[in-house]
């Protein structure tokens, strides 16, 4: 029988005592966890928060539980506030790989423990963490007899909004996703019930600030979906499980949920500096991650050359005279399978002689990643992770899972205990969202699940109109191997979508900046070598690094445009971007040290909107005091390198 479980108390229970709250560090976000009566007729009192920022209600009652199978249906009633403790966290970490090499793990806790009384005697626990840039909440479930075994459907986590709000849903066809689908601007009340969101979801409550939910350590549980339950409401929705349609979650208690993330800042900006679903994580279960470096990558792949012999020793030539770090052989390197298995990723196919090419890539002093397919990782990890360590590999690019139920969650996390075993990176193509899993497995340096170049090849979806918009959206949850660095730019008049030498929208400049605006520490140079041949743009891709030691937003409007800085030892380097709409910024340099810095500037083109691959390169001297003028073009950008003098 199909129950909910309300985490409620009976009527007259309700009391001041089943209130409790917890705030943050700086006071200016409170978390209020209660019992409460919904509004529907003859339902039981259930337990929900409420969220307030700067003193303004920001999200309203909203109700917490799970529906689960359980043949006693006596769930439900008499649950109510056992006891309640809270405490504060303040600690620092650093990171191998990242938008920041140090970060700062403050918040203050509470964990309040609730019975459902009676013959059931069930127990269920709400953890809460408030932070600075936003809160989280988990469900706890102890071992108790009657919770031995939990089988959820479902959870009926609510997020009821305080106002209706501008909303930016991701809308996806079902849950066999990989998350590479475009982003919208809705009002929160007109996304249809039916509309699958996916994560991050961000939403503006006017006068009050914005909120972008998401979810982190996401482990032994469904991927979480939004759905618009009515007006100002959404609730959450589990991937279901392959084997059982019905279910989402199968646990034994203890167990504990992910954490349900509420990123909140009053400007949209603040939350791509937030590393709030990073800290959400354990601490790395890596103690040596010396051999965990990010870098840049080229590959075969996009640009529709063959993975053969003569091609990675070229594309290994162009790693080792640009240095580069690495090189990834695509899709297509490994000998076919038995009985039309998938590929055999312990062998290569006869068109390239792997171990030359290996041996010639540790002459070049160029590492290697290999791109497999999920299915013949599942077959074959063990060995080919083993061979792969002989062989001095230094990531692989693991593709095509495109789902995050419980058990494809659970493989992630196998893929990512092994490949550290293996001293193995790893890149997720074909993937969920990121949770935070890079903290505890920092190997893992980034995932796709976004709607990158590689689109370029088949439509015009990828292009700076949702350039602009992912900073503010999908690159909140973690890196996002985007993989730029098209230089085939054209109009919109001009584009056609081709499998070999893809054109891309918009310009050159824009590409540039991508490099600086979009978080990955395995940052792709899409293209081929000819195309970066004699480029003199190319000499911004051979100096940006892949990874940060502090990331500042600068400004921008989601969806329009955005501009941030990252540095990394002395040197900034500043990214912005635009979407079709051309237009003049300004940008401050208060980032910036003491003394002059000298700014080299790529810009756009006095003549970019019409010739897209047109970028004019200056230099100037500058300081913390100095405003830049940047006059990007439609569908343009600018990127700059700033090195003191």
């Amino acid at each position: 029988m199909v129950v909910l479980l309300l985490l409620a108390a009976a009527a007259g229970a309700f009391a001041q005592s089943d209130l409790v709250k917890v705030a943050s560090p700086d006071g200016q976000i409170e978390l209020r966890l209660m019992v409460a009566q919904p509004p529907e007729d003859y339902a039981l009192p259930r337990i929900a928060y409420q969220v307030y920022f700067h003193g303004k209600r920001l999200i309203d009652t909203s109700f917490l539980g799970f529906e689960i199978e359980d043949a006693v249906p006596l769930l439900g009633a008499n649950l109510g506030l056992m006891a309640s403790e809270s405490g504060a966290v303040d600690e620092a970490y650093t990171v191998p790989a990242g938008k920041s090499k140090t970060i700062r793990n403050r918040y203050n806790w509470l964990l309040a423990e609730y019975l459902q009384n009676g013959s059931l005697g069930r127990r269920i626990s709400v953890e809460v963490r408030a932070y600075d840039d936003g809160v989280a909440f988990r469900y706890q479930v102890p071992k108790t007899n009657p919770l031995d075994e939990v089988r959820i459907d479902q959870e009926a986590t609510e997020f009821q909004f305080a106002e209706d709000a501008d909303a930016y849903p991701l809308i996806l066809r079902d849950f066999q996703t990989n998350y590479e689908d475009q982003y919208s601007g809705l009002t929160l009340s007109a996304i249809h019930p039916a509309s699958l969101v996916g994560l991050p979801f961000l939403v503006e409550q006017p006068g009050i600030g914005w909120v972008a939910i998401t979810e982190a350590h996401l482990e032994n549980y469904a991927g979480m979906y939004l759905n618009h339950l009515s007006g100002r409401t959404m609730i959450a929705n589990l991937a279901p499980r392959p084997d059982d349609r019905d279910m989402a979650v199968f646990a034994k208690s203890p167990f504990v949920s992910p954490w349900r993330v509420l990123m909140i800042a009053s400007d949209p900006g603040k939350l791509i500096e937030s590393n709030l679903v990073m800290n959400l994580n354990p601490p790395s279960a890596v103690a040596d991650t010396s051999w965990i470096k990010p870098g840049k990558v080229v590959g075969n792949w996009w640009a529709g050359a063959p993975a053969n012999t003569a091609t990675v020793k070229r594309y290994l030539d162009f790693a080792a005279e640009s240095k580069l770090e690495y090189m990834l052989i695509g899709p297509g390197w490994a000998a076919a399978g038995e009985n039309a298995l998938p590929a055999d990723i312990t062998a290569a196919g006869p068109a390239l002689n792997l171990p030359q090419t290996l041996d010639y890539a540790k002459s070049k002093r160029v590492g290697v990643w290999l791109a497999v397919d999920w299915n013949s990782v599942e077959r074959q990890m063990d060995q080919a992770f083993s061979l792969y360590e002989k062989w001095g590999i230094a990531g692989v690019e693991v593709d095509g899972m495109n789902r995050d139920d419980q058990w494809m969650v659970g493989f992630y996390r196998r893929v990512a205990g092994k490949a550290a075993q293996h001293r193995l990176m790893i890149d997720f193509h074909g993937a969920f969202k990121p949770d935070g899993i890079s903290r505890t497995w920092p190997n893992v340096i980034t995932q796709e699940a976004v709607l990158g170049l590689e689109h370029a090849k088949s439509s015009a979806r990828a292009g700076p109109q949702q350039d602009a918009m992912l900073p503010f959206t999908r690159m909140l949850a973690g890196p996002m191997d985007y993989t730029p660095g098209g230089f085939h730019n054209v109009t919109p008049a001009e584009f056609a979508p081709r499998a070999v030498k893809p054109m891309v929208l918009g310009t050159r400049a824009h590409q540039l900046a991508l490099y600086v605006v979009f978080e990955s520490p395995l940052q792709a140079l899409v293209d081929s070598p000819e195309a970066y041949s004699g480029q003199k743009d190319f000499d911004f891709l051979k100096a940006v690094p892949a990874s940060w030691d502090e990331t500042r937003f600068v400004n921008g409007r989601v969806a329009e445009y955005v501009t941030l800085a990252r540095r990394s030892g002395n040197d900034w380097y500043v990214g912005s971007i635009t979407n079709w709409t051309a237009r003049e910024i300004e940008v401050p340099l208060g980032f910036l040290g003491k003394g002059d810095y000298i700014a080299e500037i790529y810009a756009d083109g006095p003549d970019a909107a019409a010739s897209p691959q047109h970028t004019l390169i200056e230099q100037k001297r500058v300081n913390a005091g100095s405003r830049l003028k940047l006059d990007l073009a439609s569908g343009g950008g600018a990127a700059i390198r700033l090195r003191p003098q």
